[in-house]
């Protein structure tokens, strides 16, 4: 069961109360992240994000911050994607007030030090060099940029070199301030807790916090009539590909029967890629598909890395096996297996109290609708062979297809007629 409190101050508070456990989960979800970005400023998001780690008034150095989780037991972190930022901590139930003592420390009194900030630019900017040098992340930042170029949905979340030096101390107070308010902030607790108790717990924490909304999202150009083509040329051993099309939003009504037809085409290890690619052919060793949403549009992304001889034949093997989604009826035990995957790693992932507690803060956050694990068992049950046919006829198109490649690849001209479905 999850239950639901909204603040006065438009704060809004989700729980799941999961007696069996020995833990509690807070997640702090924030609406804001790389899509609210100008493009001066790209990063911003994941750098005030680290700042809040840096020292507060109380716990004046990351150190501290450190130990006083180390010293419970428990697992204290953070991320910033396209659409939201979050901060979660998970320690043994007895630790509840420690923990959510701490993140709210993190959040409303970090000082964001002047020397902190440059410190922590330098190793920002490690991490992007990190990301541009694994040939795998970097492939992964290409295909964002060849489905929405020159947009902030194709920007990568760490934002550039030039952006993150460029960031000041008042930019960052500035988007912090804008940002991290009230009513753009869900709090999600799992755990052997109860509702009444986490509601006064979170509101003698946060009750006080500033009113407002957040800054609005950067709209998206979802338009493509041709095949788009990106290459980074890099002498590596494999060539790292991403094959993507556009797919739906959060809110889609055929989200889930997408998420169905991505199991049954590059999900786990007996996937149509998996079996085909790897098992049957020997072409690569990873090989996997995933679905991305937002909030207005989505992706269908491919991934596979393989010797560069072996690129042209890989490419081929993937479109026959969307070409044959596309055309054929999947058959019924195929799709019984999918359903059954599907349903049983959700429900496995709902034994641990930190993914309950992203699962119920992420949904209210992004979707303002909680749904329940028998809410989506009995979605998926539902789902036809004719539905996942009709998904994939609309979205597996020639002309919406994008293919990111970095690795040692000089033959553009003959990938280009090869992208035909």
């Amino acid at each position: 069961m999850y239950e639901k409190t909204i603040l006065d101050t438009g704060l809004r508070i989700v729980t799941s109360t999961m007696p069996h456990t020995l833990s509690a989960s807070i997640c702090v979800f924030i609406g804001t992240g790389s899509r609210y970005e100008a493009e001066d400023r790209s990063g911003i998001s994941h750098f005030v994000e680290h700042m809040c780690f840096k020292g507060t008034e109380r716990r004046p150095s990351s150190k501290i911050i450190s130990e006083t989780i180390d010293g419970i037991g428990g697992v204290l972190n953070g991320g910033t994607d396209k659409e939201i930022t979050v901060y979660w901590v998970k320690v043994a139930r007895n630790h509840f007030n420690v923990g959510l003592d701490l993140i709210v420390d993190m959040l409303r009194n970090s000082r964001f030090l002047p020397a902190e900030i440059d410190s922590e630019r330098g190793i920002i900017i490690e991490e992007l060099n990190m990301c541009i040098d694994s040939p795998q992340s970097r492939v992964d930042m290409l295909i964002d940029e060849t489905l929405w170029p020159n947009q902030a949905l194709g920007r990568d979340v760490l934002g550039t070199r030039e952006t993150v030096t460029a960031i000041d101390r008042g930019m960052i107070l500035d988007y912090f301030n804008s940002n991290y308010a009230a009513s753009n902030i869900v709090v999600s607790v799992a755990g052997n807790i109860g509702h009444a108790e986490i509601v006064q717990a979170v509101s003698d924490a946060f009750g006080d916090w500033r009113i407002g909304g957040g800054c609005s999202l950067l709209s998206v150009d979802d338009s493509q009539n041709s095949i788009h083509i990106a290459i980074e040329d890099r002498k590596t051993e494999q060539v790292n590909l991403c094959l993507a099309m556009r797919g739906f939003s959060h809110l889609h009504q055929d989200r889930f029967i997408l998420e169905l037809l991505n199991v049954v085409l590059g999900e786990g290890m007996s996937s149509r890629l998996f079996l085909g690619i790897r098992e049957q052919r020997g072409l690569a060793y990873d090989i996997h598909s995933h679905i991305s949403y937002y909030c207005d549009t989505g992706a269908v992304s491919i991934y596979a890395g393989v010797d560069p001889g072996n690129l042209e034949a890989t490419i081929e093997a993937i479109l026959a096996e969307l070409a044959g989604l596309r055309d054929e009826v999947v058959p019924h035990s195929e799709l019984t297996k999918a359903k059954e995957l599907s349903k049983g790693r959700l429900l496995l992932r709902m034994e641990d109290t930190r993914n309950v507690s992203s699962w119920i803060g992420g949904q209210e956050l992004l979707t303002e609708r909680l749904r329940t694990v028998d809410d989506i068992v009995s979605i998926i049950d539902k789902i036809t062979a004719d539905d996942l046919l009709r998904v994939a006829r609309e979205l597996f198109v020639t002309d919406k297809l994008n293919l990111a490649l970095v690795g040692p690849v000089n033959n553009r001209g003959r990938l280009e007629g090869l992208l035909k479905l």
